[in-house]
């Protein structure tokens, strides 16, 4: 058993067994109050689940595993030279609840380097696809083509004992994660250079060969793609991509149909997909001003008119946080230390001076503050990663890491299948 599977094995089972006593002794006590608007608007911030790898703070922001991004960035390993927390790092906090050492950090990066091969018929499916069929798309099929792949499934089939399914999950999971890149970034070489496909690099970080498969061998860039794969990972289970991999992998789905599934939900514009949309915005600015370097006025009136044409300022609004997104943060932060002048990132600045005053002048905007996704676009572009439509997918490679981690604590755990109650509007009118 290797060292990662072993820790996790010890720390399930330890939890298993208070969670169930826990669960006994105080499962009549009252959690939440479920309000009817809450019923009719989506089951917004009803509590109603365990997610152990991260927690969401309408005022601090997203910790994983009780870090806050800048502790992680302190404490996390970095690569040889590096300044940025290696993801694999985030992934070994979450699975075990402990910071890694840099020695088992660099067993994962190795561990999934050899896991990291994909199937022939997977690329072979891909190219069966239309060339503008949407990155996510392709990213979903890729995955649930993978399933051929599924320990779980095959085990499943043969009888697996139910207090196993943590095993063969994990497994799974290990496998998948360590695939992601190199079908995202063919993916990418297909759609938008010819299918020039670029072969892995060995003895390289899991962001960095990533990055390399991309075609893009800037140092910096491989910092970024660290930060960026990091702090994407999870954002706690009632997000949308969590929730339906949480949902669908309380079926007993295996991982990779549990995942393909929660792409499907991250390529929705009001989910993942609304990351393109701010540097679609940007550029659509840029064009209409016709300059790079706007003023703040000239900004201010485009802001006012998109709000006038009855459209949102993509970037802008949480449906939790009530301040600035730390990873928007993180990476200002990153762009300052590593781009020194940038047309795009100074308007992302220009922007963060100015949104939220034009809109919490408007008075009905709870959250007026930049999310993560209103900065990552500016940085991809600096680094010639231009193609907006595909940023989804790097949203997606690095969400892997906190719904299949979780995913093995829901195996370990044993929870069972999700069932809410719905009602009718009949008979919600009859109960008020």
């Amino acid at each position: 058993m290797d060292p990662l599977k072993k820790k996790f094995a010890e720390k399930a089972a330890a939890l298993k067994t208070e969670m169930k006593a826990f669960s006994k002794e105080h499962g009549h006590k009252v959690v939440d109050e479920v309000k009817l608007s809450q019923v009719f608007g989506g089951m917004r911030g009803v509590k109603s689940m365990i997610w152990e790898t991260s927690q969401l703070d309408a005022e601090e922001g997203i910790r994983f595993r009780g870090y806050s991004i800048p502790e992680l960035k302190e404490k996390l390993p970095k690569a040889d030279g590096g300044k940025e927390p290696l993801p694999e790092g985030l992934f070994w906090l979450m699975l075990v609840d402990e910071i890694p050492t840099q020695e088992e950090v660099k067993w994962l990066s190795a561990e999934w380097e050899k896991r990291s091969d994909v199937p022939p018929y997977v690329f072979d499916a891909l190219d069966a696809l239309p060339k503008d069929t949407h990155p996510m798309a392709q990213f979903s099929i890729a995955a649930s083509a993978l399933q051929t792949e599924s320990i779980f499934s095959k085990k499943y089939a043969e009888g697996l004992n139910k207090n196993d399914y943590w095993d063969a999950t994990y497994e799974d999971s290990m496998n998948l994660i360590a695939k992601l890149p190199r079908i995202a970034a063919y993916i990418y070489r297909r759609v938008y250079h010819n299918g020039n496909h670029i072969s892995p690099a060995k003895g390289q970080d899991w962001s960095a060969n990533y990055a390399h498969m991309l075609g893009i061998e800037d140092a910096d860039f491989k910092s970024l793609m660290r930060l960026y794969l990091t702090i994407h990972a999870d954002h706690e289970g009632g997000n949308a991509s969590a929730h339906t991999v949480h949902l669908v992998g309380s079926t007993l789905s295996d991982a990779y149909l549990s995942f393909a599934a929660g792409m499907n939900s991250l390529a929705g514009p009001l989910h993942g997909l609304a990351n393109q949309e701010v540097i679609k915005w940007i550029f659509a600015m840029v064009e209409s001003l016709g300059t790079t370097k706007p003023s703040d006025e000239a900004i201010e009136k485009y802001i006012n008119d998109t709000l006038a044409s009855g459209r949102v300022i993509p970037g802008y609004g949480h449906a939790v946080l009530r301040k600035p997104d730390p990873r928007f943060t993180a990476q200002k932060v990153f762009a300052e230390e590593y781009i020194k002048d940038d047309d795009y990132v100074n308007i992302v600045w220009q922007l963060f001076n100015i949104v939220p005053r034009v809109l919490g002048a408007l008075g009905k905007v709870k959250n007026p503050w930049p999310n993560v996704d209103a900065h990552s676009g500016a940085l991809l572009v600096h680094y010639g990663l231009k193609e907006y439509s595909y940023y989804t997918v790097l949203f997606g490679v690095s969400r892997a890491l906190g719904v299949l981690s979780a995913l093995c604590w829901s195996r370990a755990l044993g929870f069972p299948l999700e069932r809410p109650k719905s009602m009718t509007y009949k008979a919600m009118q009859a109960l008020v």
